[in-house]
């Protein structure tokens, strides 16, 4: 990639994460929690997410499938955390046993993005931890939301840059 390309596709990218946080000042308001704070940063990660998760639009389908995943199992771990008796044990054992069975989404296609799988459970549990309000059906709707938003943005940046690349280049 020559110099000018880089540049360009450096301030594309940096033009990009400006669009982002101008989508969450417009959006917060009408999640249904945290409007006062926004979730930039669930679409920063989610667009993490979408870099490893090979940079391809089927990885990036893997990924939010993964965030759905994800987030249903950390919605297991809080229920199942709340049947054990031991207030020590509880979350360590839940964790445990939801750890265990996701391990084995390895083996199914589409399914099998395990890094997306505990991205989308610590945002998940971010929210359900830090956010005074938050419940099961809002957590995951802001979630989804917003990791949909980073997963697109990491499509668009991988397209785009490859479209001023070749503009420039030419």
């Amino acid at each position: 990639m020559k110099k000018l390309s880089f540049a360009v596709g450096s301030a594309y990218t940096g033009l990009l994460a400006l669009i982002i946080v101008c989508i969450d000042q417009l959006l917060k308001s009408a999640m249904p929690i945290g409007s006062e704070k926004g979730f930039t940063y669930i679409a920063f990660v989610a667009w993490a997410v979408y870099f490893f998760s090979g940079c391809t639009l089927k990885g990036g389908v893997r990924a939010l499938i993964g965030y759905a995943v994800g987030i249903t199992f950390s919605v297991g771990i809080i229920l199942i955390a709340g049947l054990i008796p031991s207030v020590f044990f509880a979350v360590p054992l839940a964790v445990f046993i939801v750890v265990f069975a996701v391990l084995y989404l390895e083996k199914m296609p589409w399914i099998d993005l395990i890094p997306a799988m505990f991205v989308a459970s610590g945002c998940f549990f971010g929210i359900m931890t830090y956010v005074p309000e938050a419940t099961f059906s809002t957590a995951t709707t802001v979630e989804m939301i917003y990791g949909f938003i980073g997963l697109l943005f990491g499509w668009i940046t991988i397209e785009g840059k490859a479209r001023l690349a070749k503009l420039i280049e030419k």
